[in-house]
């Protein structure tokens, strides 16, 4: 009966009648419940911010960022980290995924997948953890067994522990060293966390790596530098990229790209220095992939 405390699981007094609605009302309902969700986000600003900047030191030295879920927590974890390797070049290891049933879990429900504490710490424990990475245990509920088996080994081996709920006073947090409750309020459909819960918490971890790459150097300005331009539309953005910072034609942008292998970075440095790609490449190293550095040691 304690799940049904929760304020995951409280009934929505503002949806008392959904089955009763038009297909408008239902639909204007759910849309003011939404516009609560970011305003629950920004109270918790403050912890945001205290998990963005112990992240970025430890992505510095070398860590790692791992989501832990099961269900929609998880999916939505698989989200945020499958992007960061396209949108900021990073390695598939560097912000991973561990979801409860495993990866076809994603697809497809694993029944009772999410009620062992034990796999959550076995599933972990298959990844090496160590004091270099960041575990964030996600669970709308705050008492889900397999991100809360997942923290408490990550806790115990030294990780970073960072606790993502909708709940407050969760059993999770207990087990963080940051704890992020956003308290987006009962569901227009009761108990369903795949709606504001999930919601919310797609927003922070959007927050999070975001803000955490920016720190890294992967943005100049607001624009994608590390973009792996891996397909047509990625390497006509990079071209549109180089082409808004250093202000060439799209035939020179194209022709810098190609003597890079269309990374980005080192076109720019090239364009704007006169460097040639070996020259860039190394500036870039030794400015740890910060372009204005890179650029500004050709002075």
């Amino acid at each position: 009966m304690d799940l049904f405390r929760l304020t995951t699981e409280k009934r929505n007094r503002n949806s008392m009648t959904l089955d009763k609605m038009s297909t408008l009302e239902m639909l204007q309902t759910i849309n003011e419940e939404d516009k609560k969700v970011a305003f629950a986000v920004e109270k918790v600003l403050p912890q945001i911010e205290i998990a963005a900047e112990n992240i970025f030191r430890r992505l510095s030295d070398g860590g790692r960022l791992i989501y832990v879920g099961a269900g929609t927590s998880g999916r939505v974890g698989v989200m945020d980290a499958s992007e960061c390797p396209p949108t900021f070049m990073t390695e598939r290891e560097t912000v991973q995924t561990v979801m409860a049933g495993g990866m076809d879990a994603f697809f497809n429900a694993v029944e009772g997948s999410e009620d062992n504490e034990e796999q959550g710490k076995n599933d972990l424990q298959a990844r090496n953890i160590s004091e270099r990475d960041t575990v964030i245990g996600i669970t709308a509920s705050g008492r889900t067994p397999y991100p809360l088996g997942a923290l408490k080994y990550a806790k115990k081996l030294g990780a970073y522990t960072i606790s993502l709920t909708c709940n407050q006073d969760s059993e999770i947090s207990r087990q963080a060293d940051c704890k992020i409750e956003v308290i987006a309020g009962p569901e227009i459909l009761t108990g369903s966390t795949r709606m504001k819960a999930a919601t919310s918490h797609k927003m922070i971890l959007n927050m999070i790596s975001t803000v955490t790459m920016v720190k890294l150097g992967k943005v100049y300005e607001n624009l994608m530098v590390d973009v792996h331009a891996s397909n047509y539309k990625l390497r006509e953005r990079a071209k549109w990229i180089v082409r808004e910072i250093t202000d060439v034609s799209y035939e020179r942008a194209e022709e810098v790209l190609r003597q890079t292998g269309y990374k980005v970075k080192p076109a720019i440095v090239m364009l704007e220095t006169g460097a040639t790609y070996e020259e860039a490449e190394q500036a870039i190293k030794h400015a740890n992939g910060y372009i204005r550095e890179a650029i500004g040691s050709f002075s």
